[in-house]
């Protein structure tokens, strides 16, 4: 893995102030040094940087930064984590105006696509519209699932409600159209690409656990892949590799946006 901070190599002064524990990030794909919704990642780091520290991003310098690491490393495809941060934030005068810093860890490309056992928990991330930093929780659940004899983890809400995954958002099928749940989680970027080019009926509304136990198929999503769920609590869902196969066929056919593509034309999903 290689890291970068605001476009040169990080230095251990660089990397020190990231043990606040406060930034949040975005994860993708690349591949032939493009995108899947890279306009919806940039959105996302935008809007989350307005949230955390009330300062604007330049996202074309992000999106610069990004195609300079690949450049660099000399790779068209990698994983790539964006995180934003601030070497000059304080815990103790949080509200204070500091600028950002950027770092870019390069690795190698991944794609998911193995089927998956879930557990459910009542669990729900801090500030779950934001993917931050404050991971802890949700990997110690995916822990303890892992433990129980599962492969993965679905959090639901005190009042019964499925939200999110620990890394990756929820699809399942009732027979008649494609459900999103509707509790607060976060929205990936590889939902958005689904729901934008979904063929078939499909609805986002509040998903009690309770009905799973009707459910037949069901799919995990992320921008690393797209997975069946072949069983949740238990609860077999036979239908779920086929709708995986659609659901990944429906994502094949989204649009790849360049890297090294005009950036303000990117950032406004041109």
């Amino acid at each position: 893995m290689t890291v970068t901070c605001n476009g040169r190599p990080a230095q251990v002064e660089d990397l020190l102030p990231a043990l606040v524990n406060y930034g949040h990030f975005t994860s993708l794909q690349v591949r032939g040094g493009a995108v899947q919704g890279l306009s919806l990642h940039l959105q996302r780091l935008s809007l989350a940087t307005q949230e955390l520290f009330g300062s604007a991003l330049d996202v074309a310098q992000v999106q610069a930064w990004m195609a300079q690491a690949l450049q660099q490393a000399g790779q068209a495809d990698a994983s790539l984590r964006v995180t934003v941060y601030s070497r000059r934030f304080d815990f103790r005068n949080p509200l204070a105006a500091v600028p950002v810093d950027v770092l870019v860890a390069l690795s190698a490309p991944v794609a998911l696509s193995a089927p998956k056992r879930v557990r459910s928990v009542a669990w729900q991330r801090e500030l779950p519209q934001i993917k931050h930093v404050g991971t802890f929780g949700l990997f110690a659940e995916r822990r303890a699932a892992l433990a129980a004899g599962f492969d993965d983890v679905l959090f639901v809400t005190t009042g019964g409600e499925v939200s999110e995954g620990s890394t990756w958002n929820l699809a399942v099928h009732d027979g008649e159209r494609l459900l999103w749940p509707q509790a607060p989680a976060l929205r990936g970027t590889a939902e958005a690409l689904l729901k934008q080019h979904w063929p078939g009926p499909q609805l986002t509304r509040p998903l009690a656990l309770a009905e799973l136990a009707g459910v037949k198929a069901a799919f995990a999503c992320n921008a690393s892949g797209l997975w069946a769920l072949d069983a949740i609590d238990g609860n077999v869902l036979p239908g779920s590799q086929a709708l995986a196969e659609q659901g990944r066929a429906v994502l094949a056919a989204a649009a790849w946006q360049g890297l090294e593509a005009d950036p303000l034309s990117t950032a406004r999903g041109i």
